[in-house]
């Protein structure tokens, strides 16, 4: 992210990309021939014949952006009905580019054939030496709009096809539109690279109304997904922080397998078909209307007859822990394998109801096929981590011991520090144009320590909090802050007349606008700098007040007020985009709760008041989750947490609903919880440029909002299942050795992690934040766990769970409705009476820990009616408005809840 003149210089920038584009190429001025089925209106353009308008039947909502088609209707801009392919004749040599885009003719119409409802012959718009005859037809496929090509070889030699693309179009351009045109016009759309179960989701950016799944039609695989280059013009801004671009569907991959992608792992197994002289090969897709919206969208693609898969607790898991997946499909299954061979050992525990197990030395990404009887093949797509521990021992080592910088003649004053780090060139960031990087804030320069105090709120580890102490002492407080608590934007500045000692690289280009003079790096007025600060002096104070012996320089009362101030700070005049919400803001409610424990009401109703100034402003706002940038999804975090907390029902359905618009489920590790995010790459990655980004910091933080809201409401199962995903996000981030990268790179010539560490560090906080062991009774698969393995006694009256997930000190039992937390030590399993409403916890030191004398337990119900008591263990006392529970130094303790 990046502060507010940086938007007037984007804006520019944009403008001046091209001009609106004035031709005409798909021949508009023709009009369009209109198009219906029982379940859609749609619209394609008379000479191109290709999709201008994809309408619901009954709804006013278009997936596509016909009101910009003036602006797009120009060489190389994409549209549904568009065909990109390579071909060879025969088995070798070059690869030939086919693109009914580049230069548009007008195509010939044929005749429909039964069942078609238009069809056109595309050589018109094709080179003239391609050996083919393609021919599109728009079809009604069972109420349906489906898209078939038929190919047809019209040489004397076999051909073989390469490569095989339908460009996907969805009005996903914000540009130059008002928030709120962009709440009602625009979608987003994200891929399952499933191959044959493969599908595309697309659904209104408000994440209300009718999502649109996008389906194979016939033998048509979703292989890959590859993003398509197109000329960027003002009206649109292809490519840009206000539209992100297109992609398409990849039937076959091999030609750019072989070249442009030779080196990434792909996803899928890159293919290509050979077309024998004289015969034909047919592709298409079927757009399906989800009524019920996004929870609808797996109900919708399976009416299609397409494999449909469900993974708990998701697609990231921890190695040597079981998960579950359930396959619905309309046969049965016929084998199954991982890749890498034995990285997944799958037992089958009921008819489609599956146990998947990674190998217990295993790490990385590792694809499971399913080949159905009917010849169908699925993937399903994981990412296997260590255990949870171990994940998190590394992460800390690394970030203390990699990244710890401890230079004391640097002119800056940034030693000693957590700082960011090129995992690629093995070496702290030191120095960047983008000076916020190397200076210590903005996210992309606090990315490393705030994961690193962060982790130990959860995990601590007395070697870290000795080190992270001095940071805090030496640089966090004397020199990114100043004496009245405000927070320097960057304390890495370019002035080489000023510091002519210090060497500045004469390989970084400094005359960017984002190289900062010494003024503009030290302004104080960017809100979102105050979060991370103060989420670093709370994640000291809970480690204080729980493991007091680990602190040295400072109590928990001296950590509770930094982060108090710090916030409080934050909210003065002088400081900007303080009414908006901002990431990583959920731990503002957590130090409100813990002034609240604390009885430190005078700050806690300071803080309360602050807070809800800005809700009420939130709850008269169309519109309220704003931003720094045009369209953003950070701002929902902090709006929910305060809407809820102060009881603006409307305002807090409408930001859940917001996330869901931006935050898909779907079989794959990457996608599946993972938050829409494809500009930060260019403010705090190595590799700067728009993609669509897997697990940046929007997945970890945007979970908090979806599981809080599950909490509230346990029977809305589809809220856990995108939640836990986001929230799993920011473990797969985080290498063998301890990295942990700022995101994941999606494009197709790329798929890896960005060589930054960047500012991973708010997406871990919202792991802590929000991550736990979630327990849901759901609708078709019955009790389940996210983050424990479950087992039942005496037909289910009796639920156990071992704890396997990140944070073992939170617990969500949704049949009973009550969230269980303790700040010490560890849950390391639990179980429960439904009947009854009973519940047992095990309680135990932290692995690998240090000891804890106690535990302090706290009781959260949905039904304020319902209160529990501590019945056992002997010693129990009241303390912080929760239940202080001594922990014996080795071994467990068992607390009985009864209501």
């Amino acid at each position: 992210m990046f502060c507010f003149y940086r938007i007037i210089i984007f804006t520019v920038a944009t403008l001046l990309s091209g001009a609106v584009c004035q031709s005409d190429n798909l021949g508009i001025k023709n009009g369009y021939i209109t198009i219906t089925t029982a379940n859609f209106k749609a619209q394609i353009v008379r000479d191109a014949q290709v999709l201008a308008s994809l309408t619901p039947t009954g709804s006013t909502f278009d997936f596509l952006p016909k009101d910009l088609i003036s602006a797009r209707a120009g060489n190389g801009q994409y549209h549904w009905g568009d065909i990109t392919f390579r071909y060879r004749r025969g088995s070798s040599g070059a690869w030939t580019d086919g693109n009914s885009a580049t230069a548009r003719k007008a195509v010939t119409s044929l005749r429909a054939g039964t069942g078609a409802l238009a069809a056109s012959n595309l050589a018109p718009t094709l080179p003239a030496t391609v050996p083919l005859n393609v021919t599109r037809e728009w079809l009604d496929v069972e109420g349906d709009l489906g898209l078939r090509f038929t190919i047809e070889n019209t040489g004397n030699s076999p051909v073989e096809i390469g490569s095989l693309g339908f460009p996907a179009e969805f009005n996903s351009i914000f540009t130059n539109r008002l928030a709120t045109d962009t709440q009602r016009l625009c979608s987003l759309s994200d891929p399952y690279l499933g191959m044959d179960a493969g599908y595309i989701r697309a659904n209104p950016v408000r994440g209300t109304g009718a999502a649109l799944v996008v389906t194979p039609l016939g033998d048509t695989p979703l292989e890959a997904y590859r993003n398509l280059a197109e000329p960027s013009y003002a009206a649109t801004g292809y490519g840009s922080q206000t539209f992100e671009g297109f992609y398409e569907w990849q039937v076959l991959s091999k030609a750019w397998a072989e070249k442009e992608w030779a080196g990434a792992k792909p996803w899928n197994t890159p293919s290509s078909r050979t077309i024998p002289p004289g015969e034909t090969l047919q592709f298409g897709v079927r757009f399906s209307v989800a009524p019920g919206g996004v929870r609808d969208i797996d109900s919708a693609v399976r009416k299609t007859g397409t494999p449909v898969a469900f993974g708990v607790p998701g697609y990231i898991i921890p190695r040597g822990s079981p998960s579950q997946l359930f396959l619905q499909a309309d046969a049965g299954v016929q084998s199954m394998a991982s890749d890498p061979a034995g990285s997944l050992a799958v037992e089958e525990v009921s008819e489609a109801s599956y146990s998947i197990t990674p190998a217990s030395t295993f790490w990385g990404r590792a694809k499971l096929t399913v080949i159905y009887a009917d010849g169908k093949t699925q993937t399903i797509h994981y990412h296997v981590t260590k255990s949870a521990t171990d994940t998190l021992s590394d992460l800390g080592k690394f970030l203390t011991t990699e990244q710890w910088y401890n230079d004391t003649s640097d002119p800056f004053g940034r030693a000693p520090s957590v700082m960011s780090y090129d995992y690629e060139a093995r070496s702290i960031v030191t120095q960047d144009p983008r000076v916020w990087i190397a200076g210590l804030s903005d996210e992309g320069g606090v990315g490393a320590y705030l994961a690193a105090t962060a982790k130990q709120a959860i995990q601590p580890d007395a070697a870290e909090v000795t080190k992270l102490e001095a940071f805090i002492d030496q640089v966090l407080w004397p020199t990114v802050q100043t004496d009245d608590f405000a927070v320097k934007k960057s304390i890495f500045y370019y002035d080489p007349s000023g510091l002519p000692q210090y060497s500045y690289s004469s390989n970084i280009d400094w005359t960017s606008w984002t190289s900062w003079n010494e003024d503009a790096a030290y302004a104080i007025d960017r809100a979102y700098d105050y979060v991370h600060v103060a989420a670093a002096y709370w994640s000291l104070y809970r480690v204080a007040r729980a493991y007091p012996s680990l602190v040295k320089t400072h109590d928990w009362e001296w950590y509770l007020n930094q982060a108090y101030r710090t916030v409080i700070r934050g909210m003065q005049n002088d400081v900007g985009y303080n009414r908006l919400g901002l990431m990583g803001e959920t731990v503002f409610g957590e130090i409100l709760t813990d002034l609240t424990r604390e009885a430190l009401t005078s700050q806690a109703s300071t803080l309360t008041s602050a807070m809800k100034s800005r809700a009420t402003q939130w709850d008269g706002e169309e519109v309220p989750y704003g931003s720094e940038m045009a369209w953003d999804s950070t701002g929902q975090e902090g709006v929910y947490y305060w809407a809820k907390y102060f009881g603006l029902a409307n305002t807090a359905t409408k930001t859940v609903n917001s996330v869901l618009g931006y935050m898909p489920t779907v079989p794959h590790w990457g996608w599946n919880g993972n938050a829409r995010r494809y500009w930060d790459n260019v403010y705090g990655g190595k590799l700067k440029r728009i993609e669509r980004q897997i697990h940046h910091y929007g997945s970890g933080l945007n979970a908090l909002v979806l599981l809080s809201a599950f909490r509230s409401d346990p029977a809305d199962t589809y809220l856990l299942q995108v939640g836990y995903g986001g929230t799993s996000g920011p473990l797969s981030n985080i290498n063998e050795a301890g990295f942990a990268a700022a995101s994941f790179h999606s494009w197709p010539d790329t798929l890896k992690w960005d060589g930054y560490s960047g500012d991973y560090g708010p997406g871990f906080l919202g792991l802590v934040l929000g991550s736990g062991t979630y327990i849901v009774r759901h609708e078709a698969f019955g009790l389940l766990a996210y983050g424990g393995v479950l087992s039942a006694e005496g037909n289910g009256a009796v639920v156990n769970v071992q704890t396997t997930g990140p944070v073992s000190r939170r617990v969500f039992v949704g049949p009973l409705g009550v969230t269980l937390t303790v700040d010490a030590g560890s849950v390391r399993s639990f179980s429960y009476e439904e009947a009854s409403g009973s519940v047992s916890l095990t309680l135990t030191q932290l692995p690998g820990a240090p000891k804890a004398a106690a535990a302090v337990l706290w009781i959260e119900t949905n039904d304020a009616a319902v209160k529990y008591r501590v019945s056992t263990p002997s010693g129990v006392t009241s303390e912080r408005l929760g239940w202080r529970v001594p922990l014996p130094a080795n071994g467990d303790v068992v607390v009985e809840l009864r209501s």
